[in-house]
């Protein structure tokens, strides 16, 4: 990961990047700023993506970490025993984050100041209801075992609903791809096809204004299209 001095960094080389592009394209002055942003903000997507990569390979992996646990325990081992058995046998990014924990229990840092950073580090719904029943079953007793079972099955079944979700909405997520797209393509087109057209909207006040008005519609389309296919499970 990148700390912000590093990404501020990497944004201001694939920004300057994008200046040397547009003066390659011989492309206007007023239009230079364009590239220039959206290549500085090509590193803060790329870490987005790797994050949320990462938060999506996790969420795979937990289901059978908590089976794991369950199986830990029902053998006569202990919950700290369970994370190092995870932490061995699974790849991470789930066996890396249960490791530090197992390496927090030997340092003695209390179970739950462990499970709470774990939540901070990664911020999964299914995590925090794991978390909340180990420091219950800590503070109350109870069947551990039965419990990360009955969480393991739950997210199988998430998952399964989600999947069907994502079966059912895929055509409008690709409706929505192309019609966020093809305005974006087309500028493109009439630009190389007649230049003096498109320069309009950036030197006369007229078509600045049809220009920030067609960017507002833009977003608020593609917010619109994004709440209408992201149906949360």
């Amino acid at each position: 990961s990148l700390d912000l001095p590093h990404l501020a960094l990497a944004c201001a080389v694939t920004g300057l990047m994008g200046v040397g592009l547009a003066a390659a394209m011989d492309l206007p002055l007023t239009i230079v700023p364009v590239p220039a942003v959206l290549t500085a903000l090509l590193p803060v997507v790329w870490l987005l993506w790797r994050r949320k990569r990462r938060l999506k390979r996790f969420a795979v992996q937990l289901p059978d970490a908590m089976e794991m646990l369950a199986r830990s325990l029902r053998s006569g081992q202990s919950l700290q025993a369970g994370f190092n058995l995870v932490a061995t046998e699974m790849a991470p990014p789930l066996g890396k984050e249960f490791g530090r924990v197992f390496e927090e229990q030997n340092l003695g840092v209390p179970m739950e100041e462990s499970l709470d950073d774990l939540t901070q580090r990664v911020p999964n719904l299914d995590l925090k209801f794991f978390a909340t029943a180990v420091i219950l079953q800590r503070q109350t007793g109870g069947d551990l075992a039965e419990i990360l079972d009955k969480i393991g099955s739950l997210i199988r079944q998430r998952f399964q609903i989600w999947g069907q979700v994502q079966a059912l909405t895929g055509e409008g997520r690709l409706s929505g791809i192309v019609l966020m797209a093809l305005p974006v393509l087309l500028f493109v087109a009439v630009y190389y096809l007649n230049p003096d057209y498109v320069m309009l909207l950036f030197t006369d006040q007229m078509g600045k204004k049809m220009l920030a008005v067609a960017v507002f519609l833009q977003v608020l389309g593609a917010l619109v299209i994004r709440k209408i296919v992201n149906i949360k499970v």
